[in-house]
């Protein structure tokens, strides 16, 4: 976020909150700034007019990344840099006018075949400024140290979110004597997470696209983890939902706030690789609780007493909180999304975060910038002006505004065929998924007394089911669980790994649909086969393609979904999207899990027919690989 003072005749510089900025010298700084004031005729040139300004300005090329205070003028005249459009002035041919727009297909409607060819190869760098769009500037920006240390700072906000969703599937197993959980509890205490998640998805994906990215990442960031820590220390099933839905109502606005926020500083060339990048954080969130639950929860550490009891799922769960507390702190470091920005009319701190973008990757100075000026959709930031008296009251309003825009046409189809595609999809994700470890646990017992003999998931079923039935009512509990379990969830969730691979080279050559399909068909039908299954290793195999499948469909889907609304809608329309995924979610871990022990095996056939036919319903929504957003 950048202050402007461009509009003031008292100073024509930005000072920069946040983001990736050149720290110039005080004094050369001010003294540039005093030049400007006296001698308006001979202004410091950006593009070069003036060498002997440019050369007398010390610039520190460090790109250090710096939270910048909110802020003009000589608060913080350390951290401001010259932004002054009189410097590009006019070449001798242009009659006194300015540089046009740089467009993509400006021959005419008679040359689409030219337009399609140009959308494809990447337009030369200017020889002067120009007036850019949104797509061209982060394009001159290039791509690098800057755009490696977003992805790795929002995909951390993403192994978090997964760490805090499938911790639940270690914890299950180790907690069912200390809070008294049968297979109805276990569902449930799967899915509050999810209840929580639908509520806060629409709640701050609204407030997102009203308010900005990053301050609202910041809220949630610590508001889950703070949720998370006072879930490690509830002693009763009832206070442990509790936390449990604060923790999902903030995790709820982290995904759809994360992967707008992160699109919308790609250039469209990369948006599908690097957005393919970021959902395999999801895959690394996993295996990193699967380890930590290896090594945590089968140890004795924790303390018991009579009227208290830290032990080890609880120490596990108060680690997991460390990511989201780490990221909180990180997000300070990060600027607000320049597209953003652009929607709300503010061109001039748009235009700051983007030069400070240009300076990271390349290490050249800000004035090398070639653009000096943004296009603005001027409707957009009539509307974003219009109508707001208040904080509160543009908060509503917002929210209202853009979910009724989600229903009009033309964006009613895409807000229809995404909810159905994340409803279906998250089903057989989340059901199964999250029910794996339980699986694996359920084989273990079984073949501990039976020894060398094959069985399918529904004998072991039964044979789990009765043999809870018999200690209830003896009273007694056993939460011990075989190292051997985590080990296998281990090596599923690890099967991702390759699977994610695939999909960052391939994503934006074979395209979204490709994956998208792809996955949830091999989803689909390794969970037809595992009924077929006889033997833990078997299951193990299945539950393994099964888990590279539908990650590597996921991050088809992330970016299908995050594309395919336009920029003021798209933080809302992604909550939206997510409140029906979440709702698929509760589905999958309460109704699966009843099915799994009183109708087996119809819940693996009723996950393998939605995720095939919610994977070809994304052939109705348009090809957005390497095309620009909106």
């Amino acid at each position: 976020m950048v202050e402007g003072d461009s509009a003031k005749s008292k100073s024509e510089s930005y000072n920069v909150e946040a983001g990736l900025q050149p720290n110039y010298n005080q004094n050369n700084a001010a003294a540039a700034g005093g030049n400007a004031a006296s001698n308006p005729n001979n202004s410091p040139s950006l593009t070069g007019s003036n060498s002997n300004s440019n050369a007398g300005t010390h610039i520190d090329n460090r790109a250090i990344i710096q939270p910048y205070s909110l802020g003009t003028g000589a608060k913080q005249p350390e951290y401001q840099f010259a932004a002054d459009n009189r410097g590009y002035e006019p070449e001798p041919n242009t009659n006194g006018k300015q540089q046009d727009v740089e467009r993509i297909g400006a021959g005419g409607p008679g040359d689409s075949s030219d337009e399609d060819a140009k959308r494809k190869t990447p337009l030369p760098p200017p020889n002067r400024p120009i007036v850019a769009n949104f797509e061209r500037a982060i394009e001159l920006c290039d791509y690098g140290k800057f755009h490696y240390i977003l992805l790795a700072i929002c995909g951390l906000v993403s192994t978090s979110e997964e760490m805090d969703v499938i911790s639940m599937s270690f914890i299950l197993p180790s907690a069912e004597c200390d809070l008294n959980l049968d297979t109805g509890t276990k569902g449930w205490l799967n899915s509050i997470i999810f209840i929580g998640m639908m509520v806060g998805a629409y709640f701050w994906g609204s407030i997102a696209d009203s308010f900005g990215r990053k301050k609202i990442l910041i809220v949630i960031s610590f508001m889950n983890a703070f949720c998370i820590v006072a879930s490690s220390f509830s002693q009763s099933y009832g206070y442990f939902m509790l936390f449990r839905f604060l923790n999902g109502a903030a995790l709820g606005g982290s995904g759809p706030v994360i992967w707008s926020y992160f699109a919308e500083f790609q250039p469209k060339a990369k948006r599908g690789s690097m957005l393919s990048f970021m959902a395999a954080f999801w895959t690394f969130g996993n295996l990193f609780v699967a380890g930590l639950a290896w090594l945590i929860i089968p140890t004795q550490i924790g303390f018991i007493s009579e009227y208290f009891t830290y032990n080890s799922w609880r120490i596990f769960l108060l680690v997991c909180s460390f990511p989201s507390f780490l990221v909180g702190f990180l997000l300070f470091y990060l600027p607000e999304s320049p597209k953003f920005l652009l929607t709300r009319g503010k061109k001039d701190k748009a235009l700051a975060i983007f030069r400070g973008i240009f300076v990271t990757n390349t290490k050249k100075k800000p004035e090398e910038y070639m653009v000096y000026d943004l296009e603005v959709d001027e409707k957009l930031s009539t509307e974003s002006a219009v109508g707001f008296k208040g904080k509160y009251h543009r908060m509503i309003t917002g929210m209202v505004d853009h979910s009724r825009d989600l229903f009009k046409s033309p964006i009613l189809r895409f807000t229809l065929v995404s909810i159905t595609i994340n409803f279906t999809f998250h089903i057989g994700y989340y059901g199964l998924m999250m029910w794996f470890p339980e699986v694996f646990n359920r084989y273990e017992e079984y073949e501990k007394t039976h020894p060398n003999q094959q069985a399918d998931i529904c004998t072991v079923t039964d044979y789990v089911v009765d043999q809870l039935q018999k200690e209830s009512h003896n009273g007694t509990c056993n939460s011990d669980i075989p190292s051997s379990v985590f080990m296998e969830s281990l090596i599923t969730l690890a099967s991702a790994l390759p699977a994610n691979l695939f999909a960052i080279l391939g994503m934006d050559l074979l395209g979204r649909r490709f994956f998208l399909i792809a996955g949830t068909l091999t989803a689909g039908i390794c969970s037809a086969l595992m009924y077929m299954v006889r033997s833990s290793l078997q299951n193990l195999l299945v539950s393994a393609v099964f888990s590279g499948a539908i990650s590597a469909a996921n991050a088809a889907l992330d970016c299908l979904i995050t594309e395919v609304f336009p920029t003021k809608l798209r933080a809302t329309g992604v909550a939206i999207s997510m409140v029906a995924a979440r709702l698929g979610g509760i589905i999958g871990n309460i109704v699966i899990a009843q099915l799994l022990d009183n109708f087996c095996p119809v819940p693996t056939f009723i996950v393998s027919f939605l995720l095939i036919g919610g994977g070809l319903m994304c052939l109705l929504l348009p090809n957005t690989t390497r095309k620009e957003l909106n």
